[in-house]
């Protein structure tokens, strides 16, 4: 059964909200990528593009850099969820999308639904699942360990709840708003990021775990006592937007080829990330605080920080070597 996915523009979120510890689990995804716009956006260009849902509030701040959040929207769902054992399990439902612009720079799509077992062995009425906006019921029963190892596996087919699909949407709604000139100083991946929150199981404790799939695919699998789904939705956006900025400039470096050639022309290399990017570091800075050792437990095994402070050395070492080197070629004029 294929993915049948049902726009819901103008409800607005709200209204119960299932535990993943009451039985079901959390799948999310967050597309990340370069706002198509020569120019850092201006808030008043923000605030109009990302106002993707009539009559609801676009949440901006401006410290400790400028992050601006689109209303989430609600799309209907019926289809059949991806599993490892390949049995299908169908739900019905609704899945909240939003777009974040961070710094005038990065754009990002984010959707997440909170899954659970339905009531009975029957199809509800849509009445039913907007009432419970941001979550899907399955018909029958679900191994949601069957569920979450499918969802983070590759896609099989046309079988799997679309979350990718919709981030798309929402960040194509962004990118076409005729807000901004569509010429990015440099060209960066677009990275994916897919996450599954499980409950805790009882002879084991909290836990993050992070993968590099393949390409520019990331995998997030939590398991957490008494978590807010929105919240953790907001933190693995902050992972996926930090993962991103490593990713890009470290690609920069690549490209750059430091130690080779004229330092002039490496330093027109990798200076998009000196202008464009590297003040954008600050992880955790809007992520609820109660997460925060989420992060700590994830870095003290991937590394995130010192991989970000060896490129940011890399770099400014460059720029001191083509300092000296001007400096060295002005003294023997």
């Amino acid at each position: 059964m294929g993915s049948d996915t049902r726009a819901a523009a103008g409800t607005r979120p709200g209204g119960r909200r299932t535990a993943p510890g009451q039985g079901g689990i959390v799948m999310g995804v967050v597309r990340t990528g370069l706002l198509l716009t020569s120019a850092a956006a201006a808030r008043a260009d923000v605030r109009a593009a990302l106002a993707i849902l009539p009559g609801e509030r676009v949440r901006i701040s401006e410290r400790p850099i400028p992050h601006a959040v689109s209303p989430d929207v609600l799309a209907g769902v019926d289809c059949e969820l991806a599993t490892r054992s390949g049995r299908g399990v169908r739900a019905v439902g609704t899945v909240r999308a939003r777009a974040s612009i961070t710094g005038g720079r990065v754009l990002q799509g984010s959707a997440f639904t909170e899954a659970a077992a339905g009531s009975g062995e029957h199809r509800q009425p849509w009445s039913h699942h907007l009432s419970r906006p941001g979550s899907v019921e399955t018909i029958g029963k679900a191994d949601w360990a069957d569920v979450a190892a499918g969802f983070l596996a590759p896609a099989l087919g046309p079988r799997g709840i679309a979350l990718g699909s919709l981030c798309d949407q929402v960040l194509d709604t962004v990118q076409r708003s005729g807000r901004f000139d569509r010429r990015p100083p440099f060209r960066a991946a677009r990275t994916t990021l897919r996450w599954v929150l499980e409950p805790v199981e009882a002879d084991r404790g909290e836990r993050v775990e992070f993968a590099v799939g393949d390409g520019t695919d990331r995998l997030v699998r939590l398991a957490l006592r008494s978590p807010d789904p929105a919240a953790v939705a907001g933190w693995c956006e902050d992972l996926a937007l930090h993962d991103w900025l490593l990713t890009t400039v470290t690609e920069m470096i690549s490209r750059g080829r430091l130690g080779e050639g004229a330092h002039a022309q490496v330093i027109d290399r990798i200076r998009p990330a000196v202008d464009h990017l590297l003040h954008l570091w600050m992880p955790g800075v809007r992520v609820d605080h109660s997460l925060m050792p989420l992060w700590t437990n994830l870095d003290q095994k991937v590394r995130f920080q010192q991989q970000w402070q060896n490129s940011i050395d890399r770099i400014r070492d460059q720029l001191a070597l083509h300092t000296l080197t001007l400096l060295g070629s002005k003294a023997d004029l």
